[in-house]
């Protein structure tokens, strides 16, 4: 083999290793967010903390629509939880629109650094939503922050974390929800 058509052929190879590095990048960086909490993903439990302490967070709750004709918004504004305790929230959304159509909830918190402890046992961001036309829906969070959260110097002082959803269309055959980051009013 000539010395050109090994370099054509190594050119060739690191071309599609970096194409095929720049497709496995978004899922394997989502991932790495949920599994992390890095960015201020919320992460997915599987059981509620066996402790619950003696100090209260104040859980604010955001809600916005990207590219849907949707009303989408808090059934509360806050929550007082103790620390490893479950909370319950519920979020409320309306199709406006002349057809059924499916979306998918992004979620976040902020600050960031708690992101690794506020942790959902259910959520309608989970999976995608289909919503006929007028219909209202009522989806439910089951969330928690992880008793670790008061003891990080991250997140020791830190007395209020905000929830924040954004609903997007969904994108069909993606298993899984639009990276987390810095969505919503203000955020």
């Amino acid at each position: 083999m000539s010395k050109n058509a090994r370099l054509g052929l190594i050119c060739g190879a690191a071309f599609f290793g970096m194409v095929g590095a720049a497709y496995a990048s978004v899922p394997l960086y989502r991932m790495f967010c949920q599994v992390t909490g890095f960015d201020g993903t919320v992460r997915k439990a599987d059981a509620k903390p066996d402790q619950v302490l003696d100090r209260e967070v104040t859980i604010r709750f955001d809600a916005n629509v990207r590219n849907l004709p949707w009303d989408f918004k808090p059934e509360q504004v806050t929550q007082d939880v103790k620390i490893g305790d479950t909370g319950l929230a519920f979020y409320k959304v309306t199709n406006n629109g002349d057809k059924p159509i499916t979306g998918r909830a992004s979620y976040n918190v902020v600050p960031e650094s708690a992101g690794a402890y506020f942790q959902k046992l259910e959520c309608f961001c989970f999976t995608d939503q289909t919503i006929q036309p007028g219909q209202t829906m009522e989806f439910p969070v089951v969330y928690f922050v992880d008793p670790k959260f008061a003891a990080d110097f991250e997140t020791k002082g830190v007395q209020e974390v905000t929830l924040s959803y954004t609903f997007f269309p969904s994108t069909e055959g993606s298993g899984t929800p639009p990276l987390g980051g810095s969505v919503g009013a203000g955020l």
